[in-house]
C-alpha cells in the first residue's frame, strides 16, 4: 500500500496570517472610534499616516532584500503595527514623530531581523518607548478629551493641518492625563485629587473610562475568534488589579490608585488585548503565557506608582520581551508519555 509522502504542517489554511491580521484591525475599530469621540480626529490622522509610512517602509527593504513585496504586504502585519503606533501615540502628534516611530518599528525592529515571525521586541512598543525617551515634551502633549475643551475641537481637515504643521496649533487642546496628574500629585488624597482636576471621569480618566470599554470588546472579540488564548490578557489584568488592591490604603496621599482605577485609565485594555498576545514576542507555552501576563501586570503597577513614566506598559512589555525565552524554557509541559521529572 503506497502512502502521500508529504511535511509538516499536514493542516493549512490559506492566508491564515491575512484573515487574523485583518481581525485585529477589525478590533481595534471601536476602541479608535472611542478616541475619536473624545478625543478628537488626531488618532484617525496618525493611523492614516503611520499606514502609509509602514507599507513604504515595508515594500523598500522588501525590494532591497529582494523578497517579493506583493506577497509579503497581504500579509497585514505592516498594517497592524501602523496601527498600532497610530493610536498609542498622542492624537496630534507631528507628522515626523509618527514618522521617525513608525520607521523605526518596520525597518529596525522588524526587517532587520529578518521580518515578521524573527522579531524578538514588540516594534510598535519599541518604536514607543525610543520616542518617548528622545521626544519627551511631543510624547506627553496628550489632548485634552472633547468636554472640557468644547468649541476648540479641531476638524478632520484642521486635525490633518495640525499634524503636518499647516495650521498654528490651537490653544488649550492638550492637557496632562490623569495618569500623569496622580503621579504628580502625591500631596492630596484622592477624593481632593478628582475634585480638583476635571481630567478624571466616575473611576479612571474622564473619555478613557470609555475607551478601556472599547477595547475590552475588541479584545473580546479577538478571544471569541481565537486568534488568541485567554491566559496572557487575564493574567496581565489580574495581577495588575491585584498589586493595586495590595497597596491600595482607600485614598490617602500615598496612594497609587483603586484597581478599578487601573483598569480603565491609560492604555490598560489596549495593551492587554492587542499588545501582550503578539505570538512573536511573548510567551509560547500556556504556562508561560500565565507567567508572561502576569509579570507585565506587576510591572505596570510597579512603574505607574513608582517609576518616572506613567503608563508604564511599553517599558513592561520589552522587559518580558527579554525575557520571554527564558520562560518558555521553564515553563514547557511535560511530554505526552513521560512522568512527571522525567528527562
Amino acid at each position: 500500500m503506497a502512502f502521500l509522502k508529504a511535511s509538516s504542517p499536514h493542516g493549512h489554511a490559506a492566508n491564515s496570517t491575512n484573515q487574523f491580521m485583518r481581525l485585529v484591525i477589525l478590533a481595534t475599530l471601536p476602541g479608535v472610534a472611542v478616541l475619536t469621540y473624545f478625543f478628537g480626529f488626531g488618532t484617525l490622522v496618525n493611523i492614516l499616516w503611520a499606514s502609509v509610512v509602514a507599507l513604504s517602509c515595508e515594500a523598500l527593504i522588501l525590494s532591497i532584500r529582494k523578497r517579493p513585496v506583493g506577497f509579503y504586504l497581504n500579509d497585514g502585519s505592516a498594517l497592524v503595527t501602523a496601527f498600532l503606533i497610530g493610536i498609542a501615540l498622542p492624537p496630534y502628534a507631528p507628522w515626523w514623530l509618527v514618522l521617525v516611530g513608525t520607521a523605526f518599528a518596520i525597518v529596525i525592529c522588524k526587517q532587520l531581523y529578518g521580518g515578521m515571525g524573527y522579531n524578538p521586541f514588540n516594534p510598535a512598543m519599541a518604536a514607543y518607548v525610543v520616542l518617548l525617551i528622545s521626544f519627551p515634551v511631543q510624547m506627553t502633549s496628550w489632548a485634552a478629551p472633547v468636554a472640557l475643551v468644547d468649541g476648540t475641537v479641531p476638524t478632520l481637515i484642521e486635525a490633518f493641518k495640525l499634524n503636518f504643521g499647516l495650521m498654528p496649533a490651537f490653544d488649550g487642546i492638550t492637557m496632562a492625563t490623569p495618569l500623569d496628574v496622580m503621579k504628580q500629585s502625591k500631596g492630596l488624597s484622592i477624593d481632593e485629587l478628582w475634585a480638583a482636576n476635571p481630567q478624571f471621569g466616575h473611576v479612571g480618566g474622564l473619555g478613557w473610562e470609555w475607551v478601556n470599554i472599547a477595547f475590552l470588546a475588541g479584545g473580546l472579540y479577538l478571544l471569541y475568534k481565537k486568534v488568541f488564548t485567554w491566559h496572557a490578557p487575564v493574567a496581565m489584568l489580574s495581577a495588575l488589579a491585584l498589586m493595586a488592591a495590595i497597596f491600595y490604603d482607600g485614598g490617602s496621599s500615598n496612594s497609587g490608585g483603586s484597581p478599578l482605577y487601573h483598569l480603565t485609565t491609560g492604555a490598560t485594555m489596549f495593551a492587554a488585548f492587542f499588545i501582550i498576545t503578539d505570538p512573536v514576542t511573548s510567551a509560547v507555552s500556556l504556562r508561560g503565557r500565565v507567567i508572561y501576563g502576569a509579570l507585565i501586570g506587576i510591572l505596570v503597577y510597579i512603574i505607574r506608582t513608582w517609576g518616572n513614566y506613567p503608563d508604564a506598559f511599553a517599558f513592561s512589555v520589552l522587559l518580558m520581551n527579554f525575557a520571554a525565552p527564558f520562560i518558555d524554557t521553564v515553563s514547557q509541559p511535560r511530554t505526552y508519555g513521560h512522568n512527571k521529572g522525567a528527562k
